[in-house]
């Protein structure tokens, strides 16, 4: 199931399936003030079919590994165990695999329009797996990619770039240990190149994020 975000602006309203801002996560960026503000993505979450059961047990004990600690560096390629939340209801413990950070081309970004010229996609591509067993479908984990030393990128991106960078939320059956699927996170930049993804789920991780570089 892929997910579309939507961008609002205020002079006008666009019917694109994607968004496009930009933020400065604490440091002064030259689009900051130019962008409009983007919605989130609307959850397809079907509340009816994905009861919450228990998530404490298994997600306290994950069978596949001690969790990484907030500020954990990894390498491209490397599992990561990781705490989880999504919603009000889903809980447990994921296994992340970054498998590569592809770069793109300016081309690629043609269909965020004249907002992202000059702007370099990157595509962060990974494997999610339920390590807790517990119930966490239809749920979405998204990485952000980040500049060399860890820096911001200045630029949010909401949505994706079918065929080419799909972010797709877990299947219906990612409720059990072992249970897994793959994704991707698209990213930009208009400075320096993108060198690592980042998870910074929960407030440990927003302030000390566990990172993936090559």
């Amino acid at each position: 199931m892929t997910h579309k975000g939507r961008i609002v602006s205020a002079v006008a309203l666009t019917t694109l399936a994607l968004g496009l801002t930009a933020c400065n996560d604490g440091e002064d960026t030259s689009s900051a003030q130019e962008s409009p503000s983007a919605s989130a993505p609307a959850s397809s979450d079907p509340s009816s079919e994905s009861p919450s059961a228990d998530p404490s047990d298994d997600a306290a004990a994950p069978a596949g590994g001690d969790v990484a600690a907030p500020g954990t560096k990894f390498k491209i390629g490397d599992r990561a165990v990781l705490p989880f939340e999504y919603g009000t209801e889903k809980k447990g413990t994921v296994a992340v695999t970054v498998t590569a950070i592809e770069k793109g081309t300016e081309a690629d970004m043609a269909a965020f329009g004249a907002k992202a010229k000059g702007m370099t996609p990157y595509y962060i591509r990974m494997k999610v797996e339920n390590v807790g067993g517990t119930d966490m479908s239809y749920s979405s984990l998204r990485l952000r990619g980040k500049l060399e030393g860890g820096g911001p990128t200045g630029v949010i991106l909401i949505g994706d770039l079918p065929g080419k960078c799909d972010s797709e939320s877990a299947p219906r059956d990612f409720t059990t240990k072992g249970a897994s699927y793959e994704t991707c996170s698209l990213s930009a930049t208009k400075t320096d190149p993108i060198a690592a993804a980042s998870f910074e789920e929960g407030d440990a991780y927003s302030d000390s994020p566990v990172l993936w570089t090559n």
